[in-house]
């Protein structure tokens, strides 16, 4: 699991306008994300919260950058791809990742990057913020993403 070390974070970002976007694919999973995702926001203080849901992980990135290009202050990407017996996993995984890193370096708008990329279900419902669950990643996507608009937003000419 990769969750060891993970660091501590919260921000108060009261007035912040963020956008989730969660892929359609992997009911149980993206709930659990999502929801992970929603206690953060509340717990930061945001209230201008919108869901928005893509086809799938593929399609993360032109949804993401459409919110990002709107004036959004972040931007919490959220899904799941599991790894099955073709290379298709490789190419969705390194598409949808390069796609949300280019939004955010495009766009200068924090990107939540809460997109599991897991060998099976199991490490998928592991990592959604589930009851049983080891690992919240919705609520660090949210975390990570407001660290960085609170980083951002301290730059003069911000």
């Amino acid at each position: 699991m990769s969750g060891g070390g993970a660091p501590t974070i919260a921000v108060d970002a009261a007035g912040a306008k963020v956008v989730i976007v969660a892929s359609s694919w992997h009911a149980e999973v993206m709930d659990g994300l999502i929801a992970g995702a929603e206690r953060a926001l509340s717990d930061a203080k945001v209230s201008d919260v919108q869901l928005v849901r893509a086809p799938g992980s593929f399609e993360l990135p032109i949804v993401v950058q459409a919110y990002a290009n709107a004036g959004v202050d972040a931007v919490i990407a959220l899904g799941v791809i599991i790894r099955g017996g073709t290379p298709h996993f490789e190419y969705v995984s390194a598409a949808a990742t390069d796609g949300l890193n280019r939004v955010a370096l495009d766009t200068g708008v924090p990107i939540g990057f809460g997109l599991l990329t897991t060998d099976d279900e199991a490490q998928a419902l592991d990592r959604a913020g589930l009851p049983d669950s080891r690992e919240d990643k919705g609520r660090e996507a949210v975390e990570a993403a407001l660290a960085t608009w609170h980083i951002l937003r301290s730059l003069p000419n911000r």
